[in-house]
């Protein structure tokens, strides 16, 4: 089956990664695997997108803007001053480069799992929650238990409070924001 050699392939490289990120991405899988489930998301495939999503978490800054450069991807103005915002995509054309089979819904994933997305589809936006509710991020975003409810309810409102929040506090402490970020928060308070 196609989705067995794709999940074969991400676990070749996930297993190359430094212990505490594999660590990482197995605590993001399980919240994944336990999100699917309230919104028609195969588990299966929530457990393999969260596998993916940090594949080109453990690459310097130097490499990420090398990789961007070598696949054409664009690299903003926010992406050149935090070059950590560049390992969803990098690690998206990783991916795409060595599986022509990948299931676009899963390269998304992977590419906007940072930012969040307009367009993503609901396993898109399971990957998305699940990485911020890691439960070693908790100082960082205080509000995960908020974030947890909303999250096996509403995907949508889960996203525009986590976006809401992000924004607010980049904003306090001075940092910039990244327009895509902004982009979608606008988007979903819209739609």
């Amino acid at each position: 089956a196609i989705m067995d050699e794709t999940t074969r392939l991400i676990q070749q490289r996930v297993d190359t990664l430094p212990a505490g990120l594999q660590a990482r991405i197995h605590r993001v899988r399980e919240i994944a695997q336990e999100l699917a489930p309230h919104h028609d998301v195969d588990p299966r495939e929530a457990a393999v997108g969260a596998l993916a999503h940090d594949v080109a978490r453990a690459m310097s800054d130097s490499e990420l803007i090398y990789h961007c450069t070598t696949f054409g991807l664009p690299i903003g103005m926010v992406d050149r001053q935090l070059p950590v915002l560049l390992h969803g995509p990098v690690g998206a054309k990783l991916l795409r480069s060595e599986d022509a089979h990948l299931a676009e819904s899963l390269y998304q994933a992977v590419y906007w799992h940072t930012t969040s997305h307009l367009t993503l589809d609901k396993l898109g936006k399971v990957i998305f929650l699940a990485d911020k509710l890691d439960p070693m991020k908790i100082k960082r975003y205080p509000y995960q238990p908020r974030l947890r409810e909303l999250a096996e309810t509403d995907l949508d409102q889960a996203i525009l409070e986590f976006l809401t929040r992000e924004m607010i506090s980049l904003a306090s402490n001075g940092h910039m924001v990244h327009p895509v970020m902004i982009e979608t928060r606008n988007h979903l308070l819209s739609s």
